[in-house]
């Protein structure tokens, strides 16, 4: 039977049901606002007809209440502008439940990506040995964080799942009753999570979506790679951050880290049980009956008693299956085989942890809680501060104080402390790897890392079973990067450490504060560099290195097509796991169901294989590849470093963007910035405010700017031969710029063109601009295209349909803040300041979630 192409697929399972289903939604009757579904799309209408008009957001307002609305005063206008943010919130929610029901139809599950792809490719290639080997070694590890970036309340997230149920059923009735309970339900979250109240929230991604992907996978690759044979590698890991990530976060407390360790590890037997009680309606066989019945008792007294104890061991739990496992090989015909191995597979996987709780805190307060521990230290008469960085780090690696002896007087040093302590808990109550990673974020020197080992010693942790994992961030950092490991790895105590830890180093390279300090061009590349010498420096001290990247959503925080990049990594760069983190709206759109979990899964599996085995060596960066990406880089850098100088930087980003607005919303339990100062400091602020508030604007500059600069450059001089070359023969820079295209093709100048006559930045927007344009021309020039992402029709369709969607927010939020500015001009009455940015505020919910990946 012939198959569409992925473009009329999408059209007819995502386009076509979202203008029915919400054809049905706006003529729902609502209280108090019936006649809003009817002025909605009138508003969206004037608000595309404003902006091709180069119109303002005001003027675009007005002339909407003057043609539509009787004698509206400005209270009538702004109770409507509510109404449509209302609307239009739940209108992102029904297109978000038709693409995700559509997703195995517009995406070719078992297409390229996919295990059996990779399967196929192997027996094909004869290198089914090598594909074997590989998975015997190799893990991908997505690591869950608490960053704020997804808006809805969890009582939004169920509606989503049974909308999208009822959506892939096509019931109408259904559809109907659950869009009018989406018509009544708050969008709004009252309170403040609590970093527990964000780890509930993910949990539930991992009882309901990982785990059954998970077993699925791993099912698949037993029976179709290992031929049914065990599975000793449990090839995909899950990590946690909410509960664990100290780093600017006062809310995270030692007892809130040891209930979300509790509340892993009970969810994960939860699931143990309800498979376990699966197997036993089938296991009714003599012999087996009885050990199953006592596993589900023993599980059951785990996970409800209040009590906490724990009635089975994990090393009792597998050997109790694998022996219910033999008996049905050897008695009863293979019978249920399949869902015995299932649950072993998960249970490898998961053991008693489910997700590892990374632990997280910042540099510089690990260094004052040194100092406030040598400042104590009894019959101490050395002069740490006055040593050079090698003898604090001889100095520091000699304390062997029990933190218990000793009388701190200072809070911080006593919650760092702790820290360590519940790790060592968490470890005895969940297994190793409950919590056996230490992440040191804004890590600048080999001092630092020396520091967090340290601290370890002094809570009487000797050989600790924990990976101490230095961040590098900043473009300067990651510079040196290889020099800092080399400094550790010739430390005698920091060597001694690793060895205990099997000579393994995990390293996380960060590129959300690296696109902020240094550009699109300059982080990724800084990145890919820091990759290839800290490889060469880990290779040459026998060290095997495993980066862990720091991503965001899009591209500018390092994601888009994050598979490719993987994909696309030479034999210069270690890639024996693929670690990366994943946050707010990637969660849900890209792990949110089974499905989508299950295909983004495999794609990053499959982008190790492709890596490793089937284009080994294949995929190397030149040395004149190289060197015009170097090139391309430093001019991109200087052309962002001059952009991030200039005077009205940050005055543009708080005047004139929703940056201040962020810490309004009762999204996330951190702070918008590491420091409670009053005046922004760039260096405290976080990547995602920065990044999300170009977005809201729709100017997207951290996804491009420079990039436009740095080709123009090889185009004036006669060089454009040598970048085009290496777009068509280099996976890994074609990658680059496709994922700045997505940039420029969520970018919507029209919404912001008033700036360009505001008297104090109206220049600066022209800079922008200018960049904007020549970025655009030159990237469709090497590309060969009349339009952006004309390669990703289906993925340009939903971009171009969430943005139609979220238009009236747009035009709504643009109008606030010009109001607000009015105001702060003296031009404007301010009694209606506060309710303005109440405006603002609830507009970044719908903006954000439109874009699954803005922030």
């Amino acid at each position: 039977m012939y198959t569409l192409p992925k473009i009329e697929r999408f059209n007819q399972n995502v386009l076509s049901k979202y203008h029915i289903y919400n054809s049905v939604f706006i003529t729902l009757p609502f209280d108090s606002i019936d006649n809003t579904g009817v002025l909605l799309p009138l508003f969206s209408e004037v608000c595309d007809n404003g902006f091709k008009n180069n119109l303002t957001p005001i003027e675009i307002v007005n002339s909407f209440a003057t043609k539509y609305l009787d004698n509206a005063s400005e209270e009538d206008k702004i109770n409507l502008l509510f109404r449509f943010i209302q609307y239009v919130e739940r209108q992102i929610v029904l297109f978000d439940a038709i693409e995700d029901a559509a997703f195995p139809v517009v995406n070719n599950m078992e297409g390229k990506g996919s295990l059996r792809d990779s399967r196929e490719r192997a027996d094909t290639k004869e290198l089914k040995q090598e594909m074997i080997a590989f998975l015997n070694e190799f893990n991908v590890r997505t690591v869950l964080t608490a960053h704020p970036t997804q808006f809805y309340p969890g009582s939004v997230l169920g509606i989503i799942t049974d909308l999208t149920t009822a959506v892939r059923e096509n019931d109408l009735t259904k559809i109907k009753q659950l869009l009018a309970q989406l018509g009544k339900t708050p969008f709004i979250k009252k309170e403040k999570p609590t970093p527990f109240d964000e780890a509930v929230s993910l949990i539930w991604y991992l009882e309901n979506v990982f785990y059954q992907t998970t077993g699925e996978m791993l099912q698949y690759i037993q029976k179709n790679i290992y031929k049914s044979q065990p599975i000793s590698n449990p090839i995909i890991n899950l990590g946690f951050w909410p509960g664990g990530d100290r780093d600017g976060n006062p809310f995270v407390t030692t007892e809130i880290t040891l209930k979300v360790a509790d509340r892993l590890r009970t969810s994960i037997l939860k699931c143990y049980y309800n498979d376990i009680r699966k197997l036993k309606r089938k296991l009714t066989f003599s012999g087996i009956d009885t050990i199953i019945a006592e596993l589900e008792y023993k599980v059951y007294r785990s996970v409800f008693y209040s009590t906490g104890e724990i009635f089975i061991t994990l090393p009792e739990l597998k050997s109790k299956l694998k022996e219910v496992q033999q008996l049905c090989i050897d008695k009863h015909q293979s019978l249920y085989l399949d869902d015995i191995n299932d649950l072993l597979n998960k249970i490898n996987a998961f053991g008693f942890h489910f997700a590892s709780l990374d632990i997280r805190q910042n540099s510089k307060i690990h260094n004052q809680v040194i100092q406030n521990i040598i400042k104590n230290l009894p019959n101490n008469e050395m002069d740490y501060f006055s040593l050079s960085e090698e003898k604090k780090m001889d100095f520091i690696s000699t304390i062997s104080a029990n933190s218990s002896e000793i009388n701190y007087d200072d809070e911080l040093t006593k919650l760092t402390l702790d820290s360590i302590h519940a790790m060592k808990k968490i470890q005895e109550n969940n297994g190793e790897l409950g919590a056996n990673r230490y992440i040191i974020s804004n890590n600048e020197s080999a001092l630092n890392v020396i520091e967090t080992l340290a601290l370890f010693t002094i809570c009487n942790w000797e050989n600790p079973i924990v990976d101490i994992v230095p961040l590098f961030e900043s473009i300067d950092d990651l510079q040196r990067a290889d020099a800092i490991m080399e400094q550790l790895y010739t430390n005698s105590f920091y060597a001694g450490h690793l060895k205990n830890r099997g000579n393994k180093q995990t390293i996380m390279l960060g590129f959300s504060d690296g696109t902020k300090d240094g550009g699109y061009l300059m982080a990724n590349w800084g990145i890919y560099k820091a990759k290839e010498t800290i490889t060469a420096m880990s290779r040459k001290y026998g060290i095997k290195v495993v980066f862990f990247d720091g991503r965001g959503g899009p591209p500018a925080r390092g994601g888009g097509k994050t598979h490719k990049f993987y994909a696309s990594l030479g034999s210069t760069i270690e890639n024996q796991e693929i670690q990366l983190t994943v946050q707010g709206q990637t969660i849900s759109s890209n792990f949110g169901t089974t499905d989508s979990c299950r295909y983004n899964l495999e794609n990053l599996l499959s982008a190790g294989i492709a890596n490793q085995v089937f284009n080994k060596n294949e995929i190397n960066l030149s040395d004149a590849d190289k060197s015009v990406i170097d090139e391309l880089a430093n001019i991109g850098f200087q052309k962002y470093l001059s952009f991030k100088n200039h005077p009205k930087f940050i005055p543009y980003l708080e005047q004139m963007s929703t940056l201040n607005y962020y810490s309004k919303t009762n999204i996330g339990s951190r702070p918008s910035k590491r420091k409670a100062a009053e005046n922004l400091d760039f260096a405290d602020l976080r990547a995602i405010p920065f990044v999300g508030s170009w977005s809201q604007m729709k100017q997207n500059v951290p996804g491009f700017f420079g990039v436009g600069s740095a080709l123009k450059h090889f185009e004036e001089n006669q060089r454009w031969s040598e970048v085009q070359s290496l777009f068509d023969s280099s996976l890994f820079f074609r990658t680059l710029l496709e994922n700045s295209m997505m940039s420029l093709a969520k970018s919507f100048f029209p919404l912001t063109y008033y700036m360009k006559n505001d008297e104090e930045f109206g220049d600066f927007w022209q800079i922008i601009y200018d960049e904007f344009l020549e970025t655009k021309r030159l990237l469709l020039k090497i590309a060969g295209h009349s339009e952006l992402m004309e390669n990703y029709p289906d993925g340009k369709a939903s971009i171009v349909m969430r943005e139609n969607i979220v238009l009236p927010l747009l035009t709504i939020q643009q109008y606030a803040l010009m109001k607000i500015n009015e105001i702060k001009k003296g031009r404007s009455d301010a009694q209606l300041l506060s309710v303005y940015e109440k405006l603002v505020t609830r507009s970044l919910f719908g903006n954000t979630n439109a874009s699954r990946n803005s922030a």
